[in-house]
């Protein structure tokens, strides 16, 4: 019964989180595509358990996707207590698909052999991929596991900025083994783009927009929004100023991709109302979820 009991609850784990499955799986292919074609094959360590591969890959001989595999379990194995059974799961996973891919993409050539293109190129791919994969939910594995759990002992740091920390001691064990300063360097390029990259990426999906509709048909507006759509309306009595004419106003948060039916809803019902966007950095609840 217990194992049953165990059975059940870990596909009720994956079913909640199937959602994200599509933007995870994009997230594990670029960032293996960054590794494999890109920065490996050019010698850049721009950290993660990706750079410690690499130079376990050039010091040792170890296959990059076989060290990857290693580090990530062994990482998962200190999380698993803290991080909880959901992120572990899909972190599981995730990681053992990249370790697979960063290994399937070392049979094709590297894109380039100049260490600037592949430092950049790579940087902006491994950001975007890392991104996608926080945002939905999991991760890529490797420091992203210790920056979450660095981030439940310092909560006021974003954790790019504890990945880049973490990140920046292993380019430096890369200027230790390699002595090669200029690889260094091409790897803390590569840092920086990714950082910037991942934290674009995180930023952008974070922006949603707060809608305030002014219309004296206010309750028909907010009874058709409630009905066809899953957002929620405030309604606030309101008044002109000038005109002293009563009015409700609407008050609905909204992402970017849902403003145009949005307003064709309420242009149906009220040609005259009055429609203000405005744009949100954060909206917590209800819906919404932040990106870190």
């Amino acid at each position: 019964m217990n194992k049953e009991k165990q059975i059940n609850n870990i596909n009720s784990i994956l079913k909640k989180s199937s959602l994200n499955i599509p933007m995870l799986l994009c997230g594990i292919i670029i960032t293996s595509l960054a590794v494999s074609l890109l920065t490996l094959p050019n010698k850049i360590v721009a950290g993660g358990v990706s750079g410690l591969s690499t130079l376990l890959y050039y010091t040792l001989k170890i296959e990059p996707g076989l060290s990857n595999a290693a580090i990530n379990i062994f990482l998962l194995l200190i999380g698993l207590r803290v991080l909880g059974k959901r992120f572990i799961i899909a972190t599981g996973a995730s990681s053992l698909l990249l370790s697979l891919f960063v290994q399937i993409f070392t049979l094709f050539p590297p894109i380039t052999q100049n260490p600037l293109l592949a430092s950049v190129f790579g940087g902006l791919l491994y950001g975007l991929g890392v991104g996608l994969a926080l945002a939905s939910g999991g991760s890529t594995g490797g420091t992203d596991i210790l920056g979450r759990l660095l981030q439940n002992k310092f909560s006021y740091l974003p954790i790019c900025q504890l990945i880049m920390i973490v990140d920046g001691i292993i380019i430096f064990l890369s200027l230790v083994f390699f002595g090669d300063t200029e690889l260094a360097l091409y790897g803390i390029i590569t840092l920086m783009i990714t950082t910037f990259s991942m934290d674009t990426l995180i930023r952008k999906l974070n922006v949603s927009k707060l809608a305030f509709v002014v219309t004296n048909k206010g309750d028909e507006i907010a009874s058709t929004l409630v009905e066809t759509s899953h957002r929620g309306v405030t309604v606030i009595d309101s008044s002109g100023a000038y005109t002293r004419e009563k009015n409700k106003m609407l008050v609905c948060a909204l992402k970017n991709n849902e403003l145009p039916a949005f307003q064709h809803k309420i242009l149906q019902i009220d040609p005259n109302a009055f429609i203000i966007f405005s744009e949100s950095s954060q909206i917590i609840g209800n819906g919404f979820h932040v990106y870190r």
